[in-house]
């Protein structure tokens, strides 16, 4: 079997940072405005009230201090309360393209390849921009790359399963070097108006180079020893915005266009699916999960986190067993655990293992173990 390895990543970092307290202020003037607009209706007992966020509830609830934004001023305005982007001409590079470039230009210096070493991209994410054509190939023809691109979306688990696909590419033989980017422009799905996930999500894109070992010349390099994908379907996690909605003349701005979930129930669902499935992989390896120097995890919620870790080797987690990156960049979607590998990785020797997983809607769980040359 053809060996493959891991030989750079990259990370594009948004120019705008909004903290807790930034963002705490914003929504609870809002819901003072709004309370004030529904006041009457609120006396009579016809309207809820809307309930102040703060910046203890947060960092209870999360483990999230702040977050990078492509926009920050449209997400603070509380008569707009999302990000505002300039529309771009069809001649123009788009906007998650012109992220993932950036991201990928790290990770191909970081693995010592031009865009001619490249013959397949993964542009794996949450959401795409446009349905086509293929944000994959607009990368591809932006870097040089060879070959071909094609886009995937399985929500936070788009890396990992593009991590995959790449992965089987190489071995199969189809391509050689592959670049797999993500593009998480989050706050333009999340729901900055509801209480329960306005501080859930910031952006980010992760960019990965994954080739044949033969052809590796980076001085990092890790061993992809397996890889391991599973879904079952579950709709606590959903956002219904698409194509199709102006057929059905749906409301663009209903509240299930955006980002929404049942939190409690995927906490409760997800940990467990989580734990066993990287469990399982380990033993189909003959690895025990107490064997794994480091856990790139999901950076979604650090009492998720924790309680995975905790399944898993019987112990308290440590951040250097299961680093976190949550706490400033907020869930990336799929990027969180890439972020995680990307920012630590570097103090451990060779032959020690680890595990990059990610779970999210779906649901979906996608792990690769990897060791270090």
């Amino acid at each position: 079997m053809t060996a493959v390895v891991i030989s750079g990543t990259g990370i594009y970092q948004p120019p705008f940072t909004i903290t807790n307290a930034e963002l705490v202020a914003s929504f609870n003037a809002y819901v003072e405005q709004q309370n004030a607009l529904h006041a009457d209706a609120i006396a009579a007992g016809t309207r809820e009230p809307l309930t102040p966020s703060s910046v203890e509830f947060i960092e209870k609830a999360s483990g999230i201090k702040q977050r990078y934004v492509m926009d920050k001023e449209g997400i603070l305005d509380i008569n707009l309360m999302y990000p505002r982007f300039k529309e771009r001409s069809d001649d123009e590079l788009s906007l998650m393209a012109e992220i993932a470039v950036d991201a990928a230009r790290k990770a191909m210096a970081q693995a010592g390849k031009t865009g001619q070493d490249i013959d397949a991209v993964i542009c794996s994410s949450a959401n795409m921009q446009r349905a086509y054509p293929a944000m994959a190939i607009e990368i591809q023809q932006a870097i040089g790359a060879r070959g071909y691109g094609f886009d995937m979306n399985v929500a936070c688990s788009a890396a990992t399963f593009a991590l995959e696909q790449a992965v089987n590419a190489i071995r199969s033989g189809s391509a050689t070097c592959v670049l797999v980017v993500n593009p998480e422009i989050t706050s333009a799905h999340q729901e900055w108006k509801d209480r329960d996930c306005h501080f859930i999500f910031g952006d980010v894109c992760t960019a990965t180079i994954v080739e044949r070992a033969d052809t590796a010349t980076a001085a990092d390099q890790w061993d992809v020893l397996g890889s391991q994908l599973a879904t079952q379907f579950s709709n606590n996690i959903r956002n219904n915005f698409g194509f199709m909605n102006r057929s059905e003349d749906s409301d663009p701005l209903a509240r299930d266009k955006t980002f929404r979930q049942e939190g409690r129930k995927v906490f409760k669902e997800v940990v467990p699916v989580a734990a066993a499935h990287i469990e399982t992989q380990l033993a189909k390896l003959s690895l025990e999960p107490t064997q794994v120097r480091r856990y790139w995890l999901h950076q979604a919620n650090q009492s998720m986190n924790q309680l995975v870790i905790r399944k898993l080797v019987g112990q308290e987690p440590t951040a250097d067993l299961a680093p976190l990156i949550l706490d400033e960049y907020a869930n990336t979607a799929s990027a969180g655990s890439v972020i995680a590998f990307h920012q630590h990785r570097a103090d451990l020797q060779s032959g020690d293992v680890g595990v990059i997983c990610s779970f999210g809607a779906g649901y979906s769980v996608g792990s690769l173990v990897l060791r270090k040359r």
